[in-house]
């Protein structure tokens, strides 16, 4: 375990305070699912997915933020797979599984019963395995009822290898038997549809991970009859989902050509009718610099217009080793008791540029007002940071992630 003063002068910070540090038993390549439980006997349980093999998931205690706590640390199945995302709903854990290669088992999403955190008790398994599928990216569970995730299938064929992952609705409300309910593909994307293909993306502005497939599956007790999609080459989308077994789509915004695709994450703001939609950075390189988050006015959903980006990384950023730079994900304001809710401040993860944050009170001009850059772990297999998800509880404490073994950084804000 590492804390504040083991830090050499590298480090770059503004208006945040670093707390904690943990490198998670070695383990600290973390991915994009970060959740909170407290547990019956009032301590709290952040949940961490891990970004690779050997690792699945970890608890830690973090009760008192300065001071936390491994207390569970599981293994994958097997070694070319990923649990890239996982959320909490109650006393119940749902965990994604993605296979390096399309074919491979286990493909889908495990849910725990975790109300004794350190014994986690594997209820069910949802099985998304097939000829053409990875199984699961990202999955969203808050409400206790459905897991919205981007998936495969046994029975889904895309006409594209690059667009093996749909919106896939599945109900858990009987945890020991999920069964689907609904899903929703670009039209054109899959094997029998009678739309056209989409046009690809012309080859220079797409990476080696692009394609028209599901990524993050955003859905809010606001607005429970719509989904907030990014759909990577697709760009943005809300889907209808009143009806749940049909769902249907209300609008897509996608910046791309001219931009290099790759749509993220959507978070609604909805009081301000607002949209702040992420790119995701997919070159080491820079060569698709700049990755944006937009800023997108809402308020007739039927036609989102983009009104402004967050300020990208400075030039001092832009000189850190790597150059993966360009934006990823945000503070998604998940629903739920203990997460943090703000329409007027935007916490982002950009890889080696870190953690940074934004005051869009003026939406037409955001502001940044902090960040937070660590310097590598001496264990990093690149030599660099790559700061890859963040999420903020109920008490403004603030926890990001390292995917090149850097592990679990606890902030707080002081802005």
């Amino acid at each position: 375990m590492t804390f504040i003063n083991d830090f050499p002068d590298q480090m770059r910070i503004w208006n945040f305070r670093l707390l904690a540090h943990h490198e998670l038993n070695g383990f600290g390549s973390l991915g994009e699912g970060m959740s909170i439980q407290v547990a019956r006997d009032g301590r709290r349980i952040l949940w961490l997915a891990h970004w690779g093999a050997p690792k699945n998931f970890t608890g830690v205690d973090v009760s008192d933020p300065r001071k936390p706590q491994v207390i569970i640390q599981t293994e994958l199945p097997q070694a070319q797979m990923r649990s890239n995302s996982l959320e909490v709903s109650g006393e119940i854990m749902a965990v994604a599984y993605q296979t390096d290669k399309r074919g491979e088992k286990p493909a889908g999403f495990d849910l725990f019963d975790i109300a004794a955190p350190e014994r986690p008790r594997l209820i069910s398994h949802f099985d998304a395995s097939g000829a053409h599928s990875r199984g699961v990216h990202q999955l969203w569970f808050c409400d206790g009822c459905y897991v919205h995730m981007a998936s495969g299938a046994p029975d889904y064929v895309p006409r594209n290898p690059r667009d093996d992952q749909c919106y896939r609705i599945i109900d858990v409300r009987n945890a020991s038997k999920p069964v689907e309910v609904g899903r929703w593909w670009l039209p054109g994307t899959a094997e029998g549809d009678s739309e056209p293909a989409p046009e690809r993306h012309p080859p220079e502005l797409v990476g080696r991970m692009s394609g028209f497939r599901a990524h993050n599956t955003n859905v809010y007790p606001e607005r429970p009859d719509r989904a907030y999609v990014g759909y990577i080459d697709a760009g943005m989308i809300i889907l209808d989902i009143g009806d749940m077994s049909a769902p249907r789509m209300v609008s897509r915004w996608d910046n791309s050509p001219p931009f290099h695709g790759f749509t993220h994450t959507v978070l609604p703001l909805f009081k301000r009718n607002l949209l702040i939609v992420t790119d995701e950075t997919t070159t080491q390189d820079g060569s698709d610099l700049p990755k944006l988050m937009w800023v997108l006015d809402g308020r007739d959903e039927r036609n989102p217009v983009p009104i402004a980006t967050l300020p990208a990384p400075s030039a001092d950023a832009l000189r850190l080793p790597g150059r993966r730079v360009g934006a990823h994900n945000i503070h998604e304001n998940t629903p739920g008791p203990y997460t943090w809710k703000s329409d007027q401040v935007i916490l982002g993860t950009f890889f080696n540029a870190g953690l940074r944050a934004f005051d869009i009170s003026n939406p037409y001009q955001p502001k940044e007002i902090g960040y937070f850059v660590p310097p590598a772990s001496p264990q990093s297999p690149t030599g660099f940071t790559s700061i890859n998800d963040v999420l903020v509880d109920e008490r403004q404490v603030v926890y990001s992630v390292d995917r090149e073994r850097g592990g679990l950084f606890v902030l707080e804000m002081a802005f």
